[in-house]
């Protein structure tokens, strides 16, 4: 019994440590960064409504977006639960709020990289993806508060690779609203 006690024990301490690492590494190099007007009373806005999202990359062969995946629909899904998590709720007339969200991918940008074969650095292309939303006052037409992820663009990931990407980004930019 203690053995089996110890070993059951074991097994779930392992299977959680490499579930940590797996989630931790997936998403270690996403930053965020939020804006927020402090003149603005948040508590005041009740509804929104779509403004319109842009996508900044064309990628006709699906080299950095996943062909049988739209992520725009993604990304609009886990906006939609982040605002109604905080109370508030999609209108078609008169909302409140517009909501706006662009992402794209700079595949030129360039890093300094520690090359495996040798202790010194190289410079590397490391394209990176970013996506910004922004929510705009409606009846002013202001932004009234901004929030952006960016981090490295991922070729050939899994769809739901892709999906946690997203959901860790979206929560991570709604966390301070």
């Amino acid at each position: 019994m203690n053995f089996l006690f110890r070993t059951t024990f074991f097994i779930t301490l392992v299977a959680t440590v490499l579930a940590t690492i797996s989630c931790a590494t997936l998403t270690d190099d996403i930053e965020v960064e939020t804006h927020a007007n402090p003149d603005v009373d948040y508590q005041a806005y009740k509804t929104y409504a779509w403004l319109g999202s842009a996508q900044i990359n064309f990628d006709p062969v699906g080299q950095w977006e996943q062909p049988t995946l739209d992520t725009d629909e993604e990304v609009k899904f886990v906006i939609n639960r982040e605002l109604r998590a905080r109370g508030l709720h999609q209108v078609t007339n008169k909302p409140d709020l517009l909501v706006a969200f662009a992402v794209g991918i700079d595949s030129s940008q360039l890093e300094l990289k520690e090359n495996p074969n040798s202790t010194k650095k190289v410079v590397t292309k490391v394209p990176k993806a970013a996506l910004l939303i922004a929510l705009i006052d409606a009846k002013t037409g202001y932004t009234v508060w901004l929030g952006y992820a960016e981090g490295d663009a991922q070729q050939q990931q899994s769809i739901e690779s892709i999906r946690k990407r997203i959901d860790y980004a979206v929560k991570e930019i709604f966390s301070d609203y």
